[in-house]
């Protein structure tokens, strides 16, 4: 669908006249990362999984045409499901997905119905090791190349997947060379060094995010890769100072937690969002 001038690419599967969840991927994937899951969801719910542009099978404009901030992603989306006449939803939040569907929850509060997060991390408590390098380049793009070097390399596009994992035998090494061939071709340095740059946005924004969270209490549920070297333990569980309620499992995997625990994770979701039923439209 054309959602102002650029080809976004969706999938969707399940009945329309049932609650939605979306499903927002992570860097540096697609919504390819979500086959397994959303056969097993679509079964008891509609299911929405985008690309945003840059990314996957939509439209990867040059810099120069299309702005390429966590603001504009976020916007390209929301304005995907007012064309998708989805007034209502849940969502599944991993990676740039949380700073993506954050930024449409504050947006359009009123339209989420349960927030479930998979290493999408909103506290600063959350970031591990890597964190103070990037802080580096935020501070001095042009002093710090060798940074967004390493983010788009080969090797740290495989250890997104199997670092922290005591099951590499169940990644599909398919992810990973996919995910760099996409990496690789022309224009994607550009539009990840703009977006890697704009993510201390996100950082800045986690008060805010936080804040909603406290006020709202939205039905939060948390499945979390405990063993992910990006987005530590520690950041799914500090959902419960701002949820008291929220549903918090850390499960021993990484950062593609859903990857390996495919069906522990759907599991989890189904039971979630069926207990939390009677409060959709």
């Amino acid at each position: 669908m054309q959602i102002d001038g650029v080809e976004v690419f969706y999938r969707e599967a399940g009945p329309k006249d049932v609650p939605t969840i979306v499903l927002l991927h992570g860097f540096p994937t697609s919504s390819r990362q979500y086959e397994a899951l959303i056969p097993l969801l679509a079964t008891r719910y509609h299911v929405i999984a985008p690309d945003y542009p840059g990314f996957g099978q939509s439209d990867a404009p040059d810099p120069p045409a299309f702005p390429y901030t966590f603001d504009h992603l976020a916007k390209v989306m929301d304005d995907l499901l007012v064309r998708l006449k989805i007034e209502r939803y849940s969502l599944y939040i991993h990676d740039y997905g949380a700073p993506v569907g954050f930024r449409m929850i504050l947006a359009r509060p009123e339209r989420l119905e349960a927030l479930i997060t998979q290493n999408g991390n909103a506290y600063e408590e959350g970031l591990g090791p890597k964190w103070p390098g990037i802080a580096e380049f935020w501070a001095d793009p042009k002093g710090h190349p060798e940074i967004v070097d390493t983010f788009l390399s080969f090797e740290t596009t495989m250890q997104r997947h199997t670092a922290g994992t005591k099951h590499p035998e169940r990644y599909n090494p398919e992810a990973w060379l996919n995910e760099f061939a996409h990496l690789a071709k022309p224009g994607q340095g550009a539009i990840q060094s703009a977006l890697l740059y704009d993510y201390r946005t996100n950082v800045a924004a986690y008060p805010q995010w936080q804040a909603w969270l406290r006020e709202h209490q939205p039905p939060t549920l948390v499945v979390w890769g405990s063993n992910d070297p990006s987005f530590i333990a520690a950041g799914g569980a500090a959902f419960k100072k701002d949820v008291p309620n929220a549903e918090v499992h850390l499960l021993d995997a990484g950062h593609f937690a859903l990857d390996e625990k495919t069906d522990e994770i759907a599991g989890l979701i189904l039971d979630f969002m069926a207990r939390h039923s009677d409060e959709f439209r």
